[in-house]
């Protein structure tokens, strides 16, 4: 069996448009997805293999490693996109909420990239692993204050991973800020968020398969962040 991609969350939003873009490439694709939506059998159908892995459970991580353990022969990549978006308000069981965070977007990218280094150095070739982190893993946030912090967590594993696994493979982030705007955004949400960036576009999610190919065929970047926030960091 050739080298296949693992893309983590891939059945919506950034982690659909690079799924599609990894297919349309002719790329072996492992795709996870945390519910089951339209998007998930269409990717199937496509060839993806689909497998429902929920990373706030720590069984699933296991079985998700197990799978690939035993079913591939190498990775060619991993695409860490799996990510919640909870907030504070809403809830004071403040514990659980950082713990759910960290474990999906620290933990599991963490356990994940261990199990599975074995069938990175198996690929013929420079492998890759790319965390999908956030603009807030540099400024924080006081509504999001548990989701920055674990994106910020996310960031420093890109740093140890690439020490621990060059030259062999290469392990780099993408922190967006504002890409796509959700279906229920008003008009006045929109305006407003717009000028936040010095750009002040909302580009859509083909600027976050721009920077994962790039960093695909990019012989000598690892350890780093790919910023996509149009220039926001000097509002």
């Amino acid at each position: 069996m050739s080298a296949a991609i693992l893309i983590t969350g891939g059945a919506q939003r950034l982690g659909l448009a690079m799924a599609e873009a990894l297919i349309a490439q002719g790329e072996t694709l492992i795709i996870t997805y945390r519910t089951h939506k339209p998007q998930v059998d269409l990717l199937a159908a496509q060839g993806a293999r689909m497998i429902q892995c929920d990373f706030a459970q720590a069984d699933d991580i296991t079985r998700l490693c197990q799978l690939i353990n035993t079913d591939y022969d190498a990775l060619r990549a991993i695409i860490h996109n799996a990510s919640d978006w909870d907030k504070e308000a809403g809830t004071d069981n403040y514990a659980q909420l950082m713990q759910k965070m960290m474990q999906v977007h620290a933990q599991a990218p963490y356990e994940i990239n261990l199990a599975l280094q074995q069938k990175l150095l198996a690929f013929d070739g420079v492998a890759d692993i790319i965390h999908m982190t956030d603009y807030v893993q540099d400024t924080g946030s006081k509504k999001h204050i548990a989701y920055a912090a674990s994106k910020a967590a996310l960031h420093n594993l890109t740093l140890s991973f690439a020490t621990l696994l060059a030259p062999d493979v290469k392990v780099n982030s993408i922190a967006p800020a504002l890409l796509m705007f959700n279906e229920h955004d008003s008009d006045a949400y929109k305006a407003k968020s717009l000028q936040k960036s010095l750009l002040q576009i909302c580009p859509g999610a083909q600027e976050a398969v721009k920077a994962m190919n790039y960093l695909f065929d990019c012989d000598f970047v690892t350890g780093q962040t790919m910023h996509l926030d149009g220039g926001r960091h000097l509002k």
